[in-house]
């Protein structure tokens, strides 16, 4: 058995040098060929397969011919090189942690990558190997150009492209400098459900660069990112990174301007409040803090109007530790309104009963509510005497009331 299986293994192996050859030195037909020939043998055998494939040195010239004139040198190439660094690094993120101080990478999970045992082999030699030799040999400037193609077909798989090589770190400044991220918004509006996914997707990796977020993001990106949200199912992994990206813009006037602006940006991100993951809520309930505490005269009324405080109670008992603390602030920045519009009481304790009703038993509902009403209530009283102090320490000795 040991013997089938080491014979088979050389007959892969002369295999993988035989289509290796006739790319680099074939003509262009014969590249082209090569190139197919690589994909499906790559989806074909085990994930040691990319690493002898890159051994045998054919990305450099999978990487020239995406600048070739020819449209099937181009997409035959770039399907190669899609195969050839997807899979390539998932045992070595470990790795990776291990002898980088810092980094935070988010992995996609809208490409499926195979549970594959993979060998031991030097840090140097495997971690994201293809995905940088790739970069390295210089697939970011004709994946860019591919991106501005009318083509759809061709630009959505530059897309997805981009998305998997900003997986590894390294990759993400040379990304972010090669002028990508504008190009992935316009596809946010206009590309297939798949095209968008991957561009949220990517958009979201280059985020977690050093670099400042705002320079990788346009705010152009927020009217499609709300729309997107909007048809998104709440909870899913999708929404999570639509709603890390709105969380981004709400830091910057030019985010917030777009958000507000966009139909329904406010209530959309109120919904997902509601509806959302822990994850997707803790984005959006701190996109929403970021707005009113930016001008509270400005967007406590719009939050207000979208119905968000029951949606904010609720995460003060189910949200995640951060998600709980930004719904209590931002509950605060709420009440602080004219006296008028405050809700009544009465509806804020009704309120609170229907959400422990939702998550407790009927016997257990009161005491909760009673527990929600009594921290609105006290944080209302310390707001109040913070008020009261802070009044009192800007008085004159003259403008002290006599007893």
């Amino acid at each position: 058995m040991e013997r089938e299986e080491e014979t088979w293994d050389q007959k892969k192996q002369t295999l993988i040098e035989q289509v290796a050859k006739k790319l680099i030195t074939g003509d262009l037909k014969t590249k082209i060929q090569a190139a197919r020939d690589i994909r499906t043998l790559v989806r074909k055998f085990s994930a040691k397969a990319r690493s002898k494939f890159a051994a045998e040195g054919v990305i450099p010239p999978l990487v020239s011919m995406l600048a070739s004139a020819n449209l099937a040198a181009r997409e035959s190439a770039l399907l190669a090189l899609l195969n050839l660094a997807s899979r390539n690094e998932r045992k070595s993120i470990l790795a990776f942690e291990l002898f980088v101080v810092s980094t935070s990478t988010t992995y996609s999970t809208e490409i499926l990558f195979d549970e594959l045992a993979y060998p031991i082999i030097p840090f140097h030699v495997h971690i994201f190997s293809n995905k940088l030799r790739i970069v390295t040999s210089g697939a970011i400037p004709p994946l860019v150009e591919l991106l501005k193609f009318q083509n759809g077909s061709f630009r959505e798989l530059a897309a997805a492209a981009i998305l998997t090589l900003s997986a590894a770190p390294p990759n993400k400044p040379t990304i972010v400098a090669s002028g990508a991220a504008p190009l992935l918004v316009q596809i946010l509006s206009s590309g297939s459900v798949q095209g968008r996914v991957d561009a949220v997707t990517a958009l979201h990796n280059l985020c977690t660069c050093k670099e400042d977020p705002n320079v990788v993001l346009d705010a152009k990106a927020v009217t499609p990112l709300v729309n997107l949200l909007k048809e998104c199912k709440k909870y899913s992994k999708f929404a999570e990174k639509t709603t890390a990206l709105l969380e981004i813009f709400s830091n910057s006037e030019e985010g917030r301007i777009a958000i507000t602006n966009t139909d329904e940006g406010i209530l959309t991100l109120v919904e997902t409040v509601e509806d959302g993951s822990l994850v997707s809520t803790a984005h959006a309930v701190g996109a929403l803090l970021s707005l009113c505490r930016s001008c509270r005269s400005k967007y406590r009324e719009l939050i207000l109007k979208e119905g968000a405080i029951p949606g904010l109670l609720r995460l003060t008992v189910e949200g995640t530790l951060e998600a709980q603390d930004r719904a209590r602030t931002l509950l605060d920045l709420l009440r602080d309104s004219a006296p008028e519009k405050r809700l009544a009481s009465c509806v804020l304790k009704r309120i609170a009963y229907d959400i422990a009703a939702g998550a407790d038993k009927s016997d257990k509902a009161a005491e909760t509510a009673k527990r929600l009403w009594q921290d609105l209530v006290q944080r209302s009283m310390e707001l109040s005497m913070s008020r009261i102090q802070l009044g009192a320490a800007s008085c004159t000795p003259s403008e002290v009331p006599s007893v």
